[in-house]
This record gives C-alpha cells, structure tokens and sequence, in this order.
C-alpha cells in the first residue's frame, strides 16, 4: 500500500501542503527548501531547479511566516534610536537620510525594516526585541549613552552594527565618517579665505566624532599658526534649536569672529538666522560650513557649505555590511570618506 499512498501524493496536486511535503519528494531537509524558494546563495541551482519544479508542479505556495519560524529568523532588522520628539521632524532629518540608505540596502536583500525607539538611559529594549525574535539584528544609531546600549547588546549575544567610532572594548561592526579628516577639510577652507577668528560650533562635547572633529579644526589652525580660543568654542545636542543658542553664546563670547565650523548642518542653518538676526552678512562678515551635506543645504539661504560624508551610503553600508554579519560572523569596520561641498555660505 506504501507505493500508492506515495503515488497520490506525487500525483496529487492538493496533497502537498507543507515544505515537508516538497521535502520528502525532493529528498532533501526543510531547511533546505525553505531556502531553495527563498533563492538563498546557501543552496546549489540544481537544488533549486528541483526544488521549484516541484512546488509549481504542485501549485505550492511557501507560507512566509511559518518560514520564518521553522528557519527562526524574522528577515527583519531593526534600527533603534532615539528622537528628538515622539515622531520625525526637521531635528531628525539626519537620521530620516541615513535611514533612506539602510531601507534601500534591506530591500535589495529582502529584508523588513523595524523601527525601535528608545530611552537612553534604558537597555532593555535589546532582550525585548532580539529574544522574542522580532528582529535578526540591529542597526545602532542612538548617540546619547551609546555605550549603555553596546554593552548591553554585546552581552546579549545579539548580532548589531553601530553607526560611529567603535569601541575597542567590544568586537562589533561599525560604520562611520572620517571625522578627523572633515574637521581639518572645513577649518582649512575657512582659513584659506582669510578668516582669523574662526569659531567651533560642535554637538555634545562627549561624543568622541564631535572630539575628532574639534581635533581637526585645532590641527588646521595651529597649522596656520594660529592656537585655539576657548571663547571661540560652543556646543549643542546637533538639534537646529540648540545651534541657535550655541551661536548666541559664542556671539557673545566673541562678538569679532568671522567664520564658523558647525558640527551640523542643521545646526548651521540656525546659526545663520541668528547671524542674520543680529545683522551679519553671510558670508562678507561671518562664513559659515556646516556638517553632514544633508539636503537641507541647498533650500536654505545663502545655501550651506558642507562636509560631506554620503549619507545615502553609508546607511546602505550599515544594511548591508550587517546582513554579511549575520551570515559570516566576520566584524568589518568601514570609515566613509568625506568632501568638501563649497556653496554660498563660504
């Protein structure tokens, strides 16, 4: 009787309803399968062929989330962060053009995305999202206690990459900008139009890219034989409302600079206003070069000079680069390289 019930499952159409059906007629495992119809590099074309011939013979149809499930991943990475308010705004708008970068990595390799806010000053998000199998990994782009967040994932075992300068006290995948180098490309500019008086505008003084960055712009001046004036020097949280203080502040501080380095191009179209306010010209009395060449800069006027770091690739990077992560266990590094964008402002 074995040859004939084998016979009507061959045979018949409706009687193949699982990937274990296609399984035992194609003699190979689930796994298998599941990744032959999903056309996963793991599996050779002749498996593949035969895989498919079957299921279309069969008009099967793979069920995604059983897959999913039987195979315990999600296809689903998360990007966590944190925002400046309970939903995207100007302030974010860095992160709404690196996020442009990973969704379009993440689709070419038929991945979901998940969106993950966070509290700074909360690890537990990790445990909630990985061991529940929302996600396969996760894309970091907290800035705020980013370390709280990296020791908790690397305890944790959960397979991420972080935008921004590694750690060397963990072994994870990063992806950032040559801070140092843009630092130097923006104060070097600035003094080759004669400036004298030039002014750093950072974001957080503990984030170790704004620390990179100032490292630049004293470089540059000393370079030139000039020497750091703390007067000169203002931060902010890389938000356009704080830039706008930290301008006031270094206008008060020192009411004859004439230029400005902004850690954020969002913070220099507020520093511009507030120039602008008080009755400077850009660039005649104070030229201004922003951070991040985000597309902010060409509306604004006069529009922006800026460091570019492509943050379209280096969004795809992060996507990318951990996806390899996830099928090799091989931690890569990638610094993106960074241009000077000349426009109105300097």
């Amino acid at each position: 009787m074995q040859p004939v019930a084998e016979n009507r499952l061959i045979m018949g159409q409706k009687s193949v309803h699982t990937i274990a059906d296609i399984a035992r007629l194609a003699g190979v495992s689930k796994s298998t399968v599941s990744r032959a119809l999903s056309d996963s590099s793991l599996i050779c074309n002749e498996t593949k062929d035969r895989v498919r011939a079957i299921a279309k013979e069969h008009n099967f149809q793979i069920n995604v989330p059983a897959q999913r499930l039987s195979m315990k991943h999600s296809n689903t990475i998360a990007f966590v962060t944190h925002a400046y308010h309970k939903q995207f705004s100007v302030a974010d708008l860095f992160t709404l053009e690196i996020l442009g970068g990973i969704s379009a990595g993440l689709a070419e390799n038929g991945y979901d995305l998940l969106m993950v806010y966070v509290d700074p000053c909360d690890d537990s998000w990790a445990e909630k999202h990985f061991n529940t199998g929302k996600a396969d990994g996760f894309i970091l782009m907290t800035s705020t206690r980013k370390h709280l967040h990296i020791k908790a994932l690397v305890e944790k075992g959960a397979p991420f990459i972080a935008w921004g300068v590694p750690d060397l006290k963990y072994n994870y995948c990063t992806v950032t900008g040559d801070d140092l180098n843009g630092g130097k490309l923006a104060t070097e500019h600035l003094v080759g139009l004669g400036r004298r008086r030039i002014a750093f505008l950072g974001g957080p003084p503990v984030e170790v890219e704004v620390k990179r960055r100032y490292e630049g712009y004293v470089e540059a001046l000393q370079a030139a034989g000039m020497n750091p004036d703390p007067a000169l020097t203002a931060y902010g949280d890389f938000s356009n409302s704080s830039g706008a203080e930290a301008m006031r502040k270094l206008l008060e501080q020192a009411p004859d600079l004439d230029a400005v380095f902004v850690n954020s191009d969002l913070m220099a179209v507020e520093a511009m206003r507030v120039l602008q306010a008080v009755g400077k010209r850009i660039p005649e009395d104070v030229a201004v070069v922003g951070y991040d060449n985000l597309s902010i800069t060409e509306q604004c006027n006069p529009q922006l000079t800026s460091i570019s770091q492509n943050v379209h690739l280096a969004g795809k990077l992060l996507a990318v680069n951990l996806l390899q992560y996830l099928q090799t266990r091989v931690v890569s590094h990638v610094v993106m390289p960074v241009e000077l964008v000349v426009r109105q402002s300097a």
